[in-house]
């Protein structure tokens, strides 16, 4: 048997008290400690939590009798007193040693508090939400955003115990029973320099060939994926102090967030790097083309250009001088605002594996736009190069390490 774990159990036991007190005792029969987080506001529950919803209120700065009172009629900020409390009082336990495993259970409210909580806590501690809400396509990316939460689809509704449900709450408690168990240390030991460098398919040769010299190198190389919520996590993981330096290959993400495509990160592409001060070389991988698989309006406004089909999900349509100008324009206001040595890494062969001399989406004179663009925008030009050579080469892998090592004496 394992060491016994710490399992905080986040749930609202007003309306779920049967269905959490089978989770807890499937928990305990495994051998750990189930901790009943109870973050109730409708009604008084049945029966206590290990950590009450009382405790819960006033420690998110609320009497209990308040939280009533504005559950039906400011239901929001009963809720996000709930979280605030809660949180707070998790880190607590964490802190003490105490947690070593979130579980939440429940419908949209519960899927809502538990993964709220679940992203304060570190990464790589095991986080699992059981609901319904769980595969809900316009509430899932609230619930996980970039973090480590895993959430597992009930299909069926958290009410009420019978048969088929009973088979889903198993699986679940089994499964976050399996990952404390199976989880060595909260926080992982590198020892050396960790960098993250930004990777997907067109750019994946020229990502993989830097891995392995970063790694000669003597650095710890992170591949982020960059298809929206690869590099938003980066973002967020950067600012959070996880990485040293960031080698980022693959930035298509500012076309994409400037003109709606599939890939689209947010605004905030490079902004943290740049506002930490860490190290940071850049290449255009990905600018070159917008991702519109699937998206029939865009794919219609761009018919007359010309699109590289990967599959129906997979539409990549090539950007215009005028838009990569565009992303020049933002790439420069980023750039000139880094606190950190930062360059700027072209390769004027092409930018991708489907960007070069003889394939559908070449186009040298909408690049050499971007360059002119971003030369003209930045107020120190010189941190850019423009190489001979394509991204997909292992020369070009060579020389994005070789300077991204010039930016600062790394004393390895």
């Amino acid at each position: 048997m394992n060491e016994k774990k710490g399992i905080l159990i986040i749930c609202n036991l007003d309306t779920r008290g049967k269905e959490i007190g089978f989770v807890k005792e499937m928990i305990e029969e495994r051998g750990h400690n189930a901790l009943l987080l109870d973050f109730s506001m409708e009604e008084p529950p049945p029966f206590d939590g290990d950590i009450t919803c009382r405790e819960v209120a006033r420690r998110g700065g609320m009497e209990i009798e308040k939280v009533r009172e504005c559950y039906r009629t400011d239901r929001d900020r009963a809720t996000e007193n709930q979280i605030k409390g809660a949180s707070a009082i998790v880190k607590d336990l964490i802190s003490e040693g105490k947690v070593h495993g979130a579980f939440g259970i429940g419908g949209a409210t519960a899927a809502l508090v538990s993964t709220s909580i679940m992203k304060e806590l570190p990464f790589g501690m095991p986080k699992l939400m059981a609901s319904p809400m769980a595969a809900h396509p316009k509430y899932i990316d609230q619930y996980v955003g970039t973090r480590d939460i895993t959430m597992h689809h009930t299909v069926l509704d958290i009410v009420k115990m019978n048969p088929l449900l009973k088979l889903q709450i198993i699986n679940a408690a089994g499964a976050i029973c399996g990952m404390v168990e199976m989880t060595q240390r909260q926080k992982p030991e590198f020892g050396k320099p960790v960098i993250a460098i930004t990777s997907f398919g067109p750019g994946e040769m020229c990502v993989q060939t830097a891995i392995g010299y970063l790694e000669d190198e003597g650095f710890i190389p992170i591949p982020c994926h960059a298809q929206g919520k690869g590099d938003r996590a980066m973002e967020d993981m950067i600012s959070d102090g996880f990485f040293d330096g960031v080698v980022d290959v693959c930035t298509g993400g500012i076309v994409e967030n400037l003109f709606d495509g599939n890939r689209n990160p947010g605004p905030n592409r490079f902004d943290a790097a740049c506002e930490r001060g860490i190290p940071l070389i850049i290449a255009p991988c990905g600018l070159d083309f917008l991702s519109y698989g699937g998206n029939e309006k865009k794919l219609n406004e761009t018919k007359d250009r010309k699109q590289y089909v990967m599959d129906k999900l997979r539409i990549q349509v090539r950007t215009t001088a005028e838009e990569l100008v565009q992303a020049a324009r933002v790439i420069a206001s980023k750039l000139n605002r880094a606190n950190g040595p930062v360059m700027v890494l072209i390769p004027g062969e092409g930018w991708s594996s489907l960007d070069m001399k003889g394939r559908l989406l070449y186009d040298p004179e909408a690049d050499s736009a971007f360059v002119e663009e971003l030369h003209k925008r930045l107020n120190k030009p010189d941190i850019i190069e423009v190489v001979d050579l394509h991204l997909y080469t292992p020369q070009f892998a060579r020389k994005l390490v070789d300077e991204f090592l010039k930016l600062k004496d790394w004393n390895l």
